[in-house]
């Protein structure tokens, strides 16, 4: 039979209340794991005597491994290559800052070293975008929510995370269920992260960011566009097809109306497709009435299989002319570039890419 993860909380808690165990073990229990990666369920102290063969029979402390740790030379950036169960691989990357380097308002940012965590939701993707080395790997299987806080595990044990971000591999929210769970189990203890900290991103499917707010409130919403209008979309992101992006945009403003948080716009500039100037007038004309902050992505280029180019470092890069944009703040992630969210699934995971990674953040002032 086959072993659930411990972290499968919705599994765990339903076995529990079967066998009368009370559930308030089960945060202890994943605590110790944490601790203790290759525990056995004996070593798991002051437990209910029942809890023991019930954990034995049906559930694994973690039902991954991590295969593949590359450090970027400046280590800033570190990816982890997974293998589950099932024999597939996901990647997840941690990505070290310091936001004392970035300014707000006109003065230093406060704070100081931090880790964000990009995690995979799924195996492949079925949204088939054309510039994305998942999308071109089509559609594996979904990750079940404790596959997915196992990456936090795993992670955990490199660096001390302090967000989150579901930028990986897949659409979040076509694996709506086990998203939900994740980040429930992620927000409590032992990992007790903020919802605040946690971003979902997703090609903008409408009727699951109708739910998302009253399902796991104040998570930050992040919504791939990358053009402004419907027929650049749908050339490089056939899912936009079925997502128009009127009705996307009537999603989001009723969502922004509901949640009283800003949405992070995610924005890949394609040589000659989406980065020209008028497209930035339409960009601003798109989101003139939202609160949002918009995160230009210097397309990094997948080998052979992309027909893509980054956009020429010549133009006038996104001068957004009819209205007031703020420099917000600017990271250099990494000199050596690893192949970060929208390049997970390379055929050369491991091997890191001698670009930059430049995100450039630009607030519109109301």
């Amino acid at each position: 039979m086959k072993l659930r993860s411990i972290f499968d909380a919705a599994e765990l808690r339903t076995e529990f209340e079967i066998a009368g165990i009370n559930p308030q073990f089960i945060p202890l229990i994943w605590k110790y794991v944490i601790q203790n990666p290759n525990c056995e369920w004996n070593e798991v102290p002051s437990l209910p005597s029942s809890a023991y063969p019930l954990l034995r029979s049906k559930f694994k402390p973690s039902t991954s491994t991590l295969h593949s740790v590359f450090d970027s030379i400046d280590e800033v950036t570190t990816k982890l290559l997974i293998k589950l169960q099932n024999g597939a691989f996901v990647e997840a990357v941690i990505m070290r800052y310091d936001t004392r380097l970035g300014k707000y308002a006109g003065q230093p940012r406060p704070g100081g070293l931090r880790s964000t965590l990009c995690i995979s939701s799924q195996v492949g993707c079925k949204m088939g975008c054309k510039f994305c080395a998942t999308g071109s790997m089509g559609f594996k299987n979904n990750l079940s929510s404790g596959e997915i806080v196992e990456q936090l595990v795993h992670a955990s044990h490199l660096s001390q995370i302090r967000n989150v971000v579901f930028m990986g591999m897949g659409e979040p929210l076509n694996n709506y269920t086990a998203l939900v769970e994740a980040v429930r189990v992620m927000t409590a203890p032992p990992f007790q992260l903020s919802p605040k900290r946690i971003t979902v991103s997703t090609v903008g499917i409408t009727h699951a960011i109708k739910k998302i707010q009253s399902d796991i409130p104040n998570v930050n919403l992040a919504v791939s566009l990358h053009a402004p209008v419907q027929d650049i979309r749908c050339q490089i992101m056939p899912a936009a097809r079925a997502f128009p992006l009127e009705r996307l945009m009537d999603t989001l403003r009723e969502y922004q109306k509901n949640s009283q948080q800003k949405i992070l716009i995610e924005y890949i500039l394609l040589d000659g497709v989406n980065d020209e100037e008028q497209h930035a007038h339409q960009l601003g004309q798109l989101l003139e009435t939202f609160e949002v902050v918009v995160n230009l992505i210097p397309f990094n280029p997948i080998g052979i299989l992309s027909k893509f180019k980054t956009s020429s470092e010549q133009k006038p890069n996104f001068q957004v002319k009819r209205f007031s944009w703020a420099f917000k703040s600017r990271y250099w992630i990494g000199k050596e570039k690893l192949d970060i969210c929208i390049c997970m699934g390379n055929d050369i995971p491991l091997k890191p890419q001698r670009e930059y990674l430049l995100v450039l953040f630009f607030q519109i002032q109301r």
